[in-house]
């Protein structure tokens, strides 16, 4: 895989694979391993039931017994209308399609819909973990608002036999405050059902983009998110991959050290990824960043996602429109190409 990996990344392969990092040591992070949910998850309040479900998860498909994760995320019916979701390649109108993909790409689990995965429960809850998201933005209130609304609840999630809920909260929104306590209230049901939990941890606020440079992806903002998120207990973190710093100086608010810009980052994106990983209580909550938007060079794109996560520390990927949004067997092709990242002891934690 190495040299095939060299080849796809193309003159970003050495900055990538032969990084190292000088910011914060590998040392004082809880990686990604075999033993993760014996070594890290046991000694939280999490109790039995959740850790078996966290290690069902950890032991299914390509990645099974690696401490990886690799997920099929399939909201944006919702997120993004079905329409401008699933016209690129319309069997994924049918739920069925979304869970035979993440089958048969050897995904570790499916997150989707309350109303996708419970149309096909009985038939697909069994052979594969499900990872129920709980609330959505929706695109078909005129003139658009955004604000993430509960559409199922974690009673729902657990009887259609799900092993995990997620989330998403719009850290920075004027919404934030009352989303911050659905979901808290939401994960500690969840907890006491024996069900994992993800946080899409998400910024949103107009004011995040200015003097020409969007800071929804600031590595210093979203790695507070993610603090925030594991304050309410969220067992895996899903987060954009940073493409910039310096959001909260640019912006002028809330609280930041100059520290954080000057030793705990640089400008190399496996560093700025590894600041998420530290606000991550430095990775005793995993770490999945987001593949992006299909578009040109789709296969580049997320393997160089694929390899600064795992450099950095990271957990895995969650990859969906890069996916479902090709023929099935092109989506497979990626799912594998990914997996394969995280299975190549050459890529190595940097």
């Amino acid at each position: 895989m190495s040299n095939n990996l060299e080849s796809i990344l193309g003159s970003e392969s050495q900055g990538l694979l032969e990084h190292q990092c000088k910011t914060i040591d590998k040392q004082m992070l809880h990686l990604p391993g075999p033993d993760f949910v014996d070594r890290v998850v046991s000694q939280t309040d999490r109790g039995p039931r959740v850790l078996r479900n966290l290690q069902n998860v950890f032991d299914h498909g390509r990645l099974g017994g690696t401490g990886y994760l690799s997920i099929l995320p399939v909201d944006q019916g919702i997120e993004h209308t079905a329409g401008a979701s699933f016209a690129p390649n319309p069997i994924y109108f049918d739920p069925e399609n979304i869970v035979k993909l993440a089958i048969e790409a050897g995904c570790n689990a499916v997150a989707s819909t309350f109303g996708v995965l419970g149309a096909v429960s009985r038939k697909y809850a069994h052979k594969i973990p499900f990872i129920v998201k709980i609330n959505h933005n929706e695109l078909l209130t005129y003139p658009n608002t955004f604000d993430q609304r509960l559409f199922a609840s974690v009673e729902q999630s657990y009887n259609l036999g799900a092993a995990g809920i997620g989330a998403t909260i719009y850290f920075g929104s004027e919404e934030s405050d009352r989303q911050i306590e659905e979901i808290a209230n939401a994960f500690e049901i969840a907890h006491s059902l024996g069900m994992f939990t993800v946080l899409w941890c998400y910024l949103r606020n107009s004011d995040f983009k200015t003097g020409g440079k969007d800071y929804h992806t600031s590595a210093d903002m979203t790695s507070q998110a993610n603090h925030i998120g594991v304050t309410i207990e969220a067992d895996l973190i899903k987060q954009k991959q940073p493409t910039l710093n310096g959001g909260f100086k640019d912006i002028g608010f809330s609280k930041t050290s100059d520290l954080v810009y000057d030793k705990l980052t640089s400008e190399n994106p496996i560093d700025l990824t590894r600041y998420q990983v530290a606000n991550c209580y430095m990775g005793r909550a995993g770490l999945i960043n987001s593949g992006g938007p299909s578009g040109e060079n789709d296969l580049q794109q997320v393997l160089k996602s694929a390899v600064i996560n795992k450099r950095a520390g990271g957990m895995g990927l969650i990859s969906g429109r890069k996916t479902f949004q090709k023929p099935m067997v092109e989506g497979v092709k990626i799912f594998h190409a990914i997996q394969d990242v995280y299975l190549d002891d050459n890529v190595t934690i940097a």
